[in-house]
Protein backbone atom coordinates (compact mmCIF):
# COMPACT_ATOMS: atom_id res chain seq x y z
CA UNK A 1 0.00 0.00 0.00
CA UNK A 2 1.07 3.50 -0.69
CA UNK A 3 -0.30 6.85 1.48
CA UNK A 4 -0.57 10.06 0.23
CA UNK A 5 1.46 12.68 2.73
CA UNK A 6 0.84 15.38 0.02
CA UNK A 7 -0.43 16.31 -2.97
CA UNK A 8 1.52 19.28 -4.45
CA UNK A 9 -1.09 21.34 -6.48
CA UNK A 10 -2.98 18.74 -8.00
CA UNK A 11 -2.34 14.70 -7.98
CA UNK A 12 -4.63 12.11 -9.79
CA UNK A 13 -4.44 8.48 -10.60
CA UNK A 14 -4.27 8.04 -14.35
CA UNK A 15 -4.62 5.34 -16.85
CA UNK A 16 -4.44 5.35 -21.13
CA UNK A 17 -7.95 6.60 -20.55
CA UNK A 18 -11.40 5.22 -21.75
CA UNK A 19 -11.80 5.08 -25.16
CA UNK A 20 -14.84 4.12 -27.67
CA UNK A 21 -17.13 6.33 -25.56
CA UNK A 22 -17.63 9.13 -27.00
CA UNK A 23 -21.01 8.51 -28.68
CA UNK A 24 -22.06 8.85 -25.10
CA UNK A 25 -20.44 12.04 -23.95
CA UNK A 26 -17.52 10.65 -22.62
CA UNK A 27 -13.82 11.87 -22.93
CA UNK A 28 -10.92 9.61 -23.61
CA UNK A 29 -9.62 11.38 -20.04
CA UNK A 30 -6.48 8.90 -18.78
CA UNK A 31 -2.52 10.51 -18.93
CA UNK A 32 -1.98 13.90 -20.28
CA UNK A 33 1.59 12.93 -21.46
CA UNK A 34 0.98 9.58 -22.56
CA UNK A 35 4.25 8.70 -23.63
CA UNK A 36 5.63 9.30 -20.16
CA UNK A 37 3.30 7.49 -18.12
CA UNK A 38 3.71 4.38 -20.52
CA UNK A 39 7.48 5.10 -19.60
CA UNK A 40 7.58 5.03 -16.26
CA UNK A 41 5.31 1.85 -16.06
CA UNK A 42 7.44 0.09 -18.76
CA UNK A 43 10.59 0.97 -16.27
CA UNK A 44 8.92 -0.87 -13.22
CA UNK A 45 7.79 -4.18 -15.57
CA UNK A 46 4.08 -2.96 -15.73
CA UNK A 47 1.78 -2.95 -18.84
CA UNK A 48 1.87 0.65 -20.37
CA UNK A 49 -1.95 1.29 -19.55
CA UNK A 50 -1.08 0.36 -15.73
CA UNK A 51 -2.53 3.20 -13.46
CA UNK A 52 -0.18 6.03 -12.25
CA UNK A 53 -0.13 8.92 -9.92
CA UNK A 54 -0.18 12.22 -12.88
CA UNK A 55 1.66 15.02 -10.25
CA UNK A 56 0.97 18.56 -11.31
CA UNK A 57 4.41 20.78 -10.79
CA UNK A 58 5.41 18.79 -7.86
CA UNK A 59 5.08 18.58 -4.46
CA UNK A 60 3.60 15.19 -4.01
CA UNK A 61 5.20 13.04 -1.03
CA UNK A 62 4.00 9.34 -0.48
CA UNK A 63 4.86 6.91 2.23
CA UNK A 64 5.30 2.86 1.19
CA UNK A 65 3.38 0.55 4.12
CA UNK A 66 5.11 -2.24 2.44
CA UNK A 67 8.60 -2.56 0.21
CA UNK A 68 7.61 -1.14 -3.59
CA UNK A 69 9.72 -0.91 -6.96
CA UNK A 70 8.74 2.69 -7.86
CA UNK A 71 9.76 5.27 -11.28
CA UNK A 72 9.36 9.01 -12.14
CA UNK A 73 9.11 10.09 -15.22
CA UNK A 74 8.02 13.04 -16.85
CA UNK A 75 8.89 16.31 -15.35
CA UNK A 76 12.32 16.50 -13.63
CA UNK A 77 11.34 17.18 -9.99
CA UNK A 78 14.34 17.16 -7.27
CA UNK A 79 14.47 15.55 -4.91
CA UNK A 80 13.66 11.78 -6.29
CA UNK A 81 15.57 9.59 -8.68
CA UNK A 82 14.03 9.87 -12.52
CA UNK A 83 13.91 7.57 -15.50
CA UNK A 84 14.36 4.67 -13.47
CA UNK A 85 12.66 2.28 -11.67
CA UNK A 86 13.93 2.16 -7.77
CA UNK A 87 13.34 0.04 -4.56
CA UNK A 88 11.48 1.33 -1.72
CA UNK A 89 11.34 -0.41 1.56
CA UNK A 90 8.52 -0.67 3.52
CA UNK A 91 8.08 2.96 5.50
CA UNK A 92 10.33 4.97 2.99
CA UNK A 93 8.92 7.84 1.86
CA UNK A 94 9.10 9.04 -1.71
CA UNK A 95 9.07 13.49 -1.64
CA UNK A 96 8.98 15.64 -5.03
CA UNK A 97 9.95 18.66 -5.60
CA UNK A 98 8.73 21.47 -7.73
CA UNK A 99 9.99 20.86 -11.41
CA UNK A 100 12.52 23.58 -12.87
CA UNK A 101 10.81 22.82 -16.34
CA UNK A 102 7.78 20.76 -17.29
CA UNK A 103 4.49 20.48 -15.94
CA UNK A 104 3.48 17.31 -15.07
CA UNK A 105 5.15 13.89 -13.72
CA UNK A 106 4.19 10.07 -13.57
CA UNK A 107 4.63 7.82 -10.62
CA UNK A 108 4.70 4.49 -11.66
CA UNK A 109 4.51 1.62 -8.96
CA UNK A 110 5.25 -2.04 -10.06
CA UNK A 111 1.85 -3.66 -9.92
CA UNK A 112 0.13 -0.34 -10.87
CA UNK A 113 -1.82 1.35 -8.39
CA UNK A 114 -5.26 -0.47 -7.62
CA UNK A 115 -8.51 1.56 -7.80
CA UNK A 116 -12.02 1.11 -8.60
CA UNK A 117 -12.48 1.44 -12.80
CA UNK A 118 -15.45 3.57 -14.22
CA UNK A 119 -16.22 2.23 -17.73
CA UNK A 120 -13.20 -0.09 -17.65
CA UNK A 121 -10.33 2.90 -16.63
CA UNK A 122 -9.05 4.13 -13.29
CA UNK A 123 -8.78 7.87 -14.83
CA UNK A 124 -9.68 10.75 -12.85
CA UNK A 125 -11.57 13.08 -15.68
CA UNK A 126 -11.72 16.43 -13.88
CA UNK A 127 -14.53 17.97 -15.85
CA UNK A 128 -16.94 15.32 -16.11
CA UNK A 129 -15.86 13.65 -12.51
CA UNK A 130 -16.11 10.43 -13.82
CA UNK A 131 -13.09 8.19 -12.09
CA UNK A 132 -11.80 8.35 -8.73
CA UNK A 133 -11.62 12.27 -6.59
CA UNK A 134 -8.03 13.77 -7.09
CA UNK A 135 -5.85 12.33 -4.01
CA UNK A 136 -5.65 13.84 -0.82
CA UNK A 137 -3.56 14.04 2.11
CA UNK A 138 -4.03 11.06 4.29
CA UNK A 139 -5.16 8.53 0.91
CA UNK A 140 -4.15 5.19 0.56
CA UNK A 141 -4.15 3.28 -2.42
CA UNK A 142 -3.67 -0.11 -2.93
CA UNK A 143 -0.96 -1.74 -5.59
CA UNK A 144 -1.89 -4.68 -7.68
CA UNK A 145 -0.41 -8.25 -8.08
CA UNK A 146 2.98 -8.36 -9.75
CA UNK A 147 3.78 -8.33 -13.21
CA UNK A 148 5.19 -11.19 -15.26
CA UNK A 149 7.36 -8.50 -16.81
CA UNK A 150 11.24 -7.89 -14.98
CA UNK A 151 12.02 -4.59 -13.90
CA UNK A 152 14.12 -3.17 -16.49
CA UNK A 153 17.55 -2.23 -15.43
CA UNK A 154 17.98 0.71 -18.10
CA UNK A 155 17.38 4.21 -17.56
CA UNK A 156 14.77 6.43 -19.36
CA UNK A 157 16.16 8.37 -21.66
CA UNK A 158 14.66 12.09 -21.35
CA UNK A 159 12.01 12.86 -24.40
CA UNK A 160 12.46 16.01 -26.82
CA UNK A 161 10.68 18.87 -25.12
CA UNK A 162 10.70 22.97 -26.26
CA UNK A 163 10.17 21.95 -30.01
CA UNK A 164 7.23 23.07 -32.15
CA UNK A 165 4.36 21.09 -31.81
CA UNK A 166 3.56 19.40 -35.08
CA UNK A 167 -0.15 20.41 -36.37
CA UNK A 168 -2.61 19.09 -39.50
CA UNK A 169 -5.36 21.26 -41.13
CA UNK A 170 -8.33 20.78 -39.19
CA UNK A 171 -11.70 20.29 -40.80
CA UNK A 172 -12.31 23.66 -40.52
CA UNK A 173 -9.80 25.54 -41.43
CA UNK A 174 -11.89 26.85 -44.05
CA UNK A 175 -13.77 28.92 -41.43
CA UNK A 176 -10.83 31.02 -40.97
CA UNK A 177 -9.37 34.04 -43.34
CA UNK A 178 -6.61 32.81 -45.59
CA UNK A 179 -4.09 34.18 -43.57
CA UNK A 180 -5.09 32.91 -40.36
CA UNK A 181 -2.93 29.32 -40.99
CA UNK A 182 -0.11 31.45 -41.23
CA UNK A 183 -0.59 33.47 -38.28
CA UNK A 184 -0.82 30.65 -36.26
CA UNK A 185 2.48 28.76 -37.39
CA UNK A 186 4.56 32.59 -37.76
CA UNK A 187 4.35 33.25 -34.13
CA UNK A 188 5.03 32.36 -30.81
CA UNK A 189 1.89 31.85 -28.38
CA UNK A 190 2.10 32.02 -24.59
CA UNK A 191 0.19 29.53 -22.38
CA UNK A 192 -2.26 31.23 -20.52
CA UNK A 193 -2.90 30.64 -16.25
CA UNK A 194 -5.69 29.38 -16.73
CA UNK A 195 -4.65 26.35 -18.83
CA UNK A 196 -5.58 22.84 -17.45
CA UNK A 197 -6.59 18.80 -18.11
CA UNK A 198 -9.61 20.19 -20.26
CA UNK A 199 -7.14 22.47 -22.45
CA UNK A 200 -3.99 24.78 -22.78
CA UNK A 201 -5.09 28.17 -23.53
CA UNK A 202 -2.87 30.32 -25.49
CA UNK A 203 -2.15 34.18 -25.83
CA UNK A 204 -0.91 35.78 -29.05
CA UNK A 205 -2.57 38.04 -32.03
CA UNK A 206 -5.68 36.85 -32.54
CA UNK A 207 -6.64 34.46 -35.48
CA UNK A 208 -9.41 36.00 -37.77
CA UNK A 209 -12.71 33.94 -38.91
CA UNK A 210 -13.74 34.17 -42.67
CA UNK A 211 -17.30 32.71 -41.82
CA UNK A 212 -18.73 34.17 -38.67
CA UNK A 213 -22.00 32.22 -38.31
CA UNK A 214 -22.38 29.74 -35.25
CA UNK A 215 -21.36 26.26 -35.71
CA UNK A 216 -23.45 23.54 -34.40
CA UNK A 217 -21.73 21.62 -32.18
CA UNK A 218 -19.67 18.61 -33.91
CA UNK A 219 -16.89 16.32 -32.62
CA UNK A 220 -13.48 16.66 -31.62
CA UNK A 221 -10.61 15.06 -29.82
CA UNK A 222 -7.57 15.73 -27.81
CA UNK A 223 -5.35 17.51 -29.76
CA UNK A 224 -7.59 20.05 -31.57
CA UNK A 225 -7.10 23.85 -31.88
CA UNK A 226 -10.33 25.35 -31.13
CA UNK A 227 -10.64 28.75 -31.59
CA UNK A 228 -13.15 30.93 -29.90
CA UNK A 229 -14.54 33.85 -30.38
CA UNK A 230 -11.90 35.94 -29.09
CA UNK A 231 -9.63 34.59 -31.60
CA UNK A 232 -7.20 33.04 -29.14
CA UNK A 233 -6.35 28.90 -29.45
CA UNK A 234 -7.28 25.97 -26.77
CA UNK A 235 -5.51 23.13 -27.31
CA UNK A 236 -7.51 20.23 -26.51
CA UNK A 237 -6.67 18.33 -23.37
CA UNK A 238 -7.68 14.32 -22.70
CA UNK A 239 -10.16 16.16 -20.41
CA UNK A 240 -11.83 18.19 -23.42
CA UNK A 241 -15.22 17.35 -23.88
CA UNK A 242 -15.96 15.08 -27.13
CA UNK A 243 -17.79 18.00 -29.02
CA UNK A 244 -17.25 21.60 -29.80
CA UNK A 245 -19.22 24.82 -30.70
CA UNK A 246 -16.02 26.70 -32.18
CA UNK A 247 -14.50 25.81 -35.90
CA UNK A 248 -10.90 23.38 -35.40
CA UNK A 249 -8.28 25.12 -37.07
CA UNK A 250 -5.83 22.41 -37.27
CA UNK A 251 -5.03 18.91 -34.99
CA UNK A 252 -1.51 18.62 -33.24
CA UNK A 253 -0.95 15.50 -34.41
CA UNK A 254 0.92 14.57 -30.73
CA UNK A 255 -0.27 16.33 -28.06
CA UNK A 256 2.12 14.61 -25.21
CA UNK A 257 4.46 17.94 -25.60
CA UNK A 258 1.70 20.02 -24.72
CA UNK A 259 0.99 18.23 -21.60
CA UNK A 260 4.37 19.67 -20.17
CA UNK A 261 3.66 23.48 -21.20
CA UNK A 262 3.12 25.48 -18.12
CA UNK A 263 1.83 29.10 -17.74
CA UNK A 264 4.19 31.63 -19.58
CA UNK A 265 5.83 29.28 -21.61
CA UNK A 266 6.14 30.00 -25.24
CA UNK A 267 5.20 27.37 -27.86
CA UNK A 268 5.17 27.31 -31.63
CA UNK A 269 3.53 25.21 -34.17
CA UNK A 270 5.17 23.75 -37.27
CA UNK A 271 2.84 22.23 -40.32
CA UNK A 272 3.37 18.63 -41.55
Amino acid sequence: MIEILATGPLATVQDLGRPGFAALGVARSGAFDRGAAAQANRLVGNPVGAPVIEVTLGGLALRVVDAATVAVTGAHCPGVEHGAAQSLAAGRHLAMGAPARGLRSYVAVRGGFAVELTLGSASTDLLSGLGPAPLRVGDVLGVGPQPGAHVSEAAAPDRATGVALRVSAGPRADWFSPDSMTDLLAQTWIVRPESDRVGVRLEGSPLRRAITAELPSEPTRPGAIQVPADGRPIIFGPDAPVTGGYPVLAVVADPDPAAQLRPGDQVRFALV
